[in-house]
C-alpha cells in the first residue's frame, strides 16, 4: 500500500502558473484556491473584475481535490438536532441552500466540461447499527418536513451491502474524481483571465479603510476588496474571525480494482455511495476504476499554521481494521494507497459567510460537506462583493461580523466520538 502525499485521484498539474514576484494592484483579491476559490475568481473575472488569485500550493491542492468525492445536500450538523434548535423556516432556507449548491456544482461539471466520472446517483446515509435506523426513520422525517429531496430506504430494496440495513437516500447529488474535477476547473479559471499565482501563500491581510493590501513572500498585492476562501488554513491569517473553524484532518483508503461480481455477491447491487450515521462519518464508494474509497471515520484536529503530511499508522490501521468490519466478504482484498487532507469544522458545524472587516469577505461552507457548496458560496459572494444585493441563499448562512464562540472540536473530543462509535459497533455486534 501506497502512502501518498499527494491524492490517488489525479495527478498534480504538469505546469504551474508563476509566483508572484513584484508588487500589483487589482480589484478584487480571492485568496485561496480551492473549489471556492476558484469558482469565485470565475464569476469576478466574467463580471469584469480585475481579479487575482492566490494559492499557497497548486490549485486545487487541497481539500478541494483530496475529498472522497461526494456532491451531497447534506449539512455536517445533525439533522435531528437542528429539527431541535433552528426554526422550521431557518431550516428550510438552509436545505434550500445546500440543493442549490449541488445543482450549481453539477452545472459547472457541465459548462466548463470536465471530465471527472460525474455520476448522478444520489447518496445514502447508511445505518448499520438499529439503533442508526431508527435514527434514520426520524432523519428522513426532518429532511423531508424542510423541503430536502430524501427519503428512508431499507437495506435490501435499496441494493446497499450486507451490514447496512437501510438508510436516508439523498434523492439528488452523486459522486465524481475530486482531483480529475479541480484540474478542469483550474483550466477555466486560467482561461477565464484570472491573474493566477500559484505557490503564492498570503502571509498577512490588511484592510486599511479604503482597500486591503496582501502580503505574500514575494511582493504586495493592492486591492479594493478580498475574499478569504482558504479553508482549514484561514486561522493563519490575523485578519480572520476568531474562532471561525478548527482545522481537522481527514483520511481516505483505496483498495485494488474489485471484480464486479463480488460487489454483488455482498449485496451492493446499486453501487450506491453511502456515509454511515455514526458520530464521525465513514464514507464508502465504488469508483469508476473498480476500486473501493473507504475514509473519514478516525479523525484528528490540527493548529494553523499546518503543518505537510499523510496519514498517521493509527488512521491507517483503523480505517484497514474498519473495511474488514464493513465489508467481511471483501476480506482478501489488498489496499493500493492511502492519503488525507485538512478540511475546516466550524465551531457552529454549520455553514457560514460573512465579513471579517469591512473589505475582507470570508466564507466557511466546508465541515467535510462542502465541496458544492464551497463552490457555490464563492459565486455568491463574488456577485456580493461586486455590489449585488446577498442572494437568499447566502443570506440564509450569513454569519455577518458577530463572533464565534470557541470551538468544540479538539482531538480528546473526536477520540472520545470515535470510543462512542466503536462502542456502539461492538454491543450491535454482542445484540444483532
Amino acid at each position: 500500500m501506497k502512502l501518498l502525499y499527494e491524492t490517488g485521484w489525479a495527478a498534480p498539474p504538469p505546469i504551474v502558473e508563476p509566483r508572484l514576484i513584484g508588487d500589483t494592484d487589482c480589484d478584487v483579491v480571492v485568496i485561496g484556491g480551492g473549489g471556492g476559490g476558484m469558482s469565485a475568481a470565475i464569476r469576478l473575472a466574467e463580471s469584469g473584475a480585475d481579479v487575482v488569485l492566490l494559492e499557497a500550493k497548486s490549485l486545487g491542492w487541497g481539500a478541494s481535490g483530496r475529498n472522497a468525492g461526494y456532491i451531497t445536500n447534506s449539512i455536517a450538523a445533525d439533522p435531528e438536532m437542528l429539527g431541535h434548535l433552528l426554526k422550521p423556516d431557518r431550516l428550510r432556507s438552509l436545505y434550500r441552500y445546500a440543493h442549490n449548491a449541488v445543482l450549481f456544482a453539477e452545472n459547472a461539471i457541465e459548462r466548463h466540461g470536465i471530465e471527472c466520472g460525474h455520476v448522478k446517483t444520489g447518496i445514502v446515509m447508511a445505518a448499520v447499527t438499529k439503533g442508526q435506523l431508527r435514527r434514520a426513520r426520524r432523519i428522513a422525517g426532518v429532511l423531508q418536513e424542510s423541503g430536502a429531496h430524501a427519503e428512508f430506504v431499507d437495506g435490501r430494496e435499496a441494493g446497499l451491502p450486507e451490514g447496512f440495513l437501510g438508510g436516508v437516500r439523498e434523492g439528488i447529488g452523486g459522486t465524481l474524481n475530486p482531483g480529475e474535477f479541480v484540474l478542469g476547473l483550474r483550466e477555466a479559471t486560467i482561461a477565464a483571465g484570472v491573474r493566477v499565482y500559484e505557490y503564492t501563500p498570503a502571509r498577512d491581510v490588511v484592510d486599511t479603510g479604503d482597500g486591503v493590501t496582501v502580503e505574500t513572500p514575494g511582493g504586495t498585492i493592492r486591492a479594493d476588496r478580498a475574499l478569504l476562501m482558504t479553508n482549514a488554513d484561514t486561522g493563519s491569517l490575523s485578519i480572520a474571525p476568531k474562532n471561525l473553524a478548527t482545522p481537522t484532518y481527514t483520511s481516505l483508503l483505496e483498495t485494488e480494482p474489485i471484480a464486479q461480481d463480488r460487489l454483488d455477491r455482498i449485496g451492493w447491487t446499486s453501487r450506491a455511495p453511502m456515509v454511515s450515521l455514526h458520530m464521525i462519518i465513514e464514507n464508502h464508494r465504488v469508483t469508476p476504476r473498480g476500486t473501493v474509497v473507504f475514509g473519514t471515520r478516525r479523525v484528528e484536529a490540527g493548529r494553523n499554521p499546518l503543518p505537510e503530511r499523510a496519514p498517521s499508522r493509527a488512521v491507517i490501521d483503523d480505517l484497514v481494521r474498519g473495511f474488514g468490519e464493513r465489508f467481511p466478504g471483501l476480506g482478501d482484498v489488498r489496499f493500493r494507497s492511502v492519503w488525507g487532507g485538512w478540511i475546516s469544522m466550524s465551531s457552529t458545524w454549520l455553514p457560514a459567510a460573512g465579513e471579517a472587516s469591512r473589505n475582507v469577505l470570508y466564507s466557511q461552507a466546508c465541515n467535510g460537506h462542502g465541496f458544492a457548496q464551497a463552490q457555490y458560496v464563492g459565486h455568491l459572494l463574488a456577485d456580493h462583493v461586486g455590489g449585488a444585493p446577498r442572494h437568499e441563499d447566502l443570506e440564509a448562512i450569513w454569519h455577518g461580523d458577530k463572533r464565534f464562540w470557541p470551538s468544540v472540536v479538539s482531538n480528546p473530543a473526536l477520540y472520545a466520538g470515535w470510543l462512542a462509535d466503536r462502542a456502539a459497533d461492538r454491543l450491535s455486534t454482542i445484540t444483532g
